[in-house]
């Protein structure tokens, strides 16, 4: 029985590793050291729990939340020691979900997700890169709807001023 569990979370680790992956280059500005770190500490959680996850409805969103819990959790702990490097990965590298039409573009936005606050960007990497609901990021954010809402206007103004216009233009990476 014990080998039957231990082969369901490797089946769930190998389908969703990749897109948490993503998910974590995106909250940590691209710092695929930092997201590799996430997504690995995302699934050892997961695996201590696996027998009360695997019940549950969508065991793939409970793992976005637990990636976006730890890397807010990670941005509190400061003492870290590690800090992202000034470059970037090298162009043909997957960063958010594909090949960039625009590496200067994705450069750009990059660097202005790596400005905003921790939560502010969580908030947008939820809503608008995992396309999910307000009900479904404050789930995940562990806040109100409300609080989601209020943070997403103030993160999108924030990114607004630093890119000078609108993030659309920015949406096709």
């Amino acid at each position: 029985m014990r080998q039957g569990r231990g082969d369901g979370f490797r089946e769930f680790a190998e389908g969703r590793a990749g897109h948490l992956y993503r998910s974590a280059c995106l909250l940590t500005s691209g710092d695929t050291h930092l997201a590799e770190d996430l997504v690995q500490e995302t699934l050892g959680r997961m695996y201590v729990k696996w027998g009360r996850i695997s019940r549950i409805d969508n065991p793939a969103a409970y793992a976005q939340a637990v990636l976006v819990r730890a890397f807010l959790t990670h941005r509190r702990r400061r003492s870290a020691g590690e800090r992202p490097v000034g470059g970037f990965p090298e162009p043909g590298t997957a960063v958010a979900g594909g090949a960039a039409t625009d590496p200067e573009l994705r450069l750009t936005l990059l660097q202005a997700l790596g400005r905003l606050p921790p939560k502010d960007r969580a908030v947008l990497v939820l809503r608008y890169w995992e396309d999910r609901s307000v009900e479904e990021t404050a789930d995940a954010m562990n806040v109100s709807p409300a609080a989601v809402r209020t943070r997403t206007t103030r993160a999108l103004a924030r990114l607004r001023e630093q890119l000078g216009g609108s993030p659309a233009a920015f949406a096709e990476l």
